[in-house]
């Protein structure tokens, strides 16, 4: 929030990589990320920055605001389900959020020290992580609809989110790959497994691709969807050239496949 308004007085375009202006409102912003916001009036004027949703206003914008990693790999997996109407939101959604140690933020710190991660496995954030209203935001959740606990691998990259719910109106597994199938058809960074197929980190490592795959159990509604990025590409520096390439008016995939 100390760059972009020089930056964008000076004409040129924007894409923040922080979590200055992904809320939409001081007030979100203020109680997510606890220190004051320096320049809400660029709030308005952000985009949020997660092209298989946002696309239309992502194309020739001027500023934008590129997505958390967890959240990337959150929305991708619930919002198309949520959507539909596939999700018993009364049941809520919990969602598991593991990942390598770049994604627990870059400033050093005793939890993110050598000694501390390596041969160790930690929550953090619970209850209260910056990257819950963005999940909320675009996925159209309530609070109370959805539980996120962000958790300490000890890698160096990589996000797996494991999501349970209970489903309501589907009848197989089918039905929610459908689902999936019918929003992400025509998107080159969304790969769908086979149900009962699900993905895992060396999938994606080093790569844009969102990769997601499902469990379902028909006697109960239970669903458990596991959705896995690489937190510094599809999470961070790949998103943002996906989203540069879509401002400037480039081909989508530049320099990403």
């Amino acid at each position: 929030m100390e760059l972009a308004p020089a930056m964008l007085d000076a004409g040129t375009r924007v894409v923040d990589l922080s979590g200055a202006f992904r809320l939409r409102d001081v007030a979100t912003y203020q109680r997510w990320y606890r220190e004051e916001h320096t320049a809400p009036d660029l709030l308005k004027d952000a985009v949020y920055g997660l092209p298989e949703f946002c696309r239309t206003r992502i194309t020739g914008a001027r500023f934008v605001s590129n997505p958390g990693c967890y959240p990337t790999a959150a929305n991708l997996a619930i919002k198309p389900l949520v959507d539909a109407g596939a999700v018993d939101l009364k049941a809520g959604i919990v969602c598991d959020g593991k990942s390598g140690v770049s994604g627990a933020g870059r400033k050093p710190t005793l939890k993110t020290a050598f000694c501390e991660v390596t041969e160790n496995f930690s929550a953090y954030s619970i209850l209260n992580h910056r990257h819950v209203p963005e999940v909320l935001m675009v996925s159209s959740l309530e609070e109370r609809d959805f539980s996120f606990t962000a958790q300490l691998l000890p890698i160096g990259r990589g996000i797996l989110e494991t999501i349970y719910f209970r489903a309501q109106g589907i009848e197989s597994p089918e039905g929610l790959l459908e689902i999936y199938q019918r929003q992400y058809q025509h998107e080159k960074f969304v790969r769908l497994y086979k149900p009962g197929e699900v993905p895992d980190l060396a999938a994606v490592q080093r790569t844009n691709f969102c990769d997601i795959g499902l469990k379902f159990d028909a006697a109960t509604g239970r669903v458990v969807v596991v959705s896995a990025i690489d937190n510094l590409v599809k999470g961070a520096a790949g998103q943002a050239i996906q989203n540069m390439n879509l401002m400037l008016g480039f081909p989508e995939a530049e320099g990403l496949l």
